[in-house]
């Protein structure tokens, strides 16, 4: 019985942490939005873009690793690992592109990205 609690106790806790996980990986890319604006208006919104996209790539991180240790010690759904993967690579392709200078396809992927963290917000 007391194995049992602790597990739920995990469950719940490894679920807590993936929720806050995409809700700061949410929040950062709304953030790079609006430093986007910036940079097109500013002379210090092209730092902030940069230190923004660090931050987001972190924040893409950091939803793997909840994903993972939702779904390992508490015997969760394995889908979030895939989802909380593909954000991983739509960041890497998104810093790709941005480090490129390729706006036509940037711009769209950061909205994109946007709406499927929000919906995988929604959905936890």
């Amino acid at each position: 019985m007391a194995t049992q609690v602790t597990a739920t106790a995990g469950v719940r806790r490894g679920a807590s942490f993936l929720r806050i996980a995409i809700a700061l990986q949410t929040l950062t890319i709304f953030l790079q939005s609006v430093s986007a604006g910036l940079l097109l208006t500013t002379s210090y919104g092209e730092t902030l873009h940069g230190v923004g996209a660090r931050v987001m790539y972190g924040a893409s991180m950091l939803y793997v690793l909840a994903a993972v240790l939702a779904w390992k010690p508490g015997g969760g759904p394995s889908r979030p690992v895939w989802h909380a993967s593909g954000f991983l690579v739509l960041a890497s392709v998104q810093v790709v592109l941005g480090i490129a200078h390729v706006p036509s396809v940037h711009l769209p992927l950061g909205v994109l990205m946007f709406g499927l963290s929000v919906l995988a917000l929604a959905r936890r």
